[in-house]
């Protein structure tokens, strides 16, 4: 019985995001005076599902052959040229 309340409230919580973001993305588009996100399905209500499947497909890298100090160090280098110029 707990479990299936925790993932209740998940299911919940991430429906929530989903149509606050859905939201967002409608007042900017009005305030752009753009049409917003309505090309997936009807007045955009697809479109949070399909960020959400989108984000969780996204493909993973992992540094096992990379230089793990470069790609650690290069955001702060980067920042410091911004910073210096």
């Amino acid at each position: 019985m707990f479990f299936l309340q925790i993932i209740f409230s998940i299911l919940i919580v991430l429906l929530r995001v989903a149509f606050i973001t859905l939201l967002e993305r409608k007042i900017l588009s009005y305030s752009q005076n753009r049409i917003g996100p309505n090309k997936v399905s009807l007045i955009g209500l697809l479109q949070p599902v399909l960020d959400g499947i989108k984000l969780f497909i996204k493909e993973f890298s992992f540094l096992i052959k990379n230089n793990k100090m470069i790609f650690y160090l290069s955001p702060m280098v980067r920042f410091l040229i911004i910073l210096i110029f």
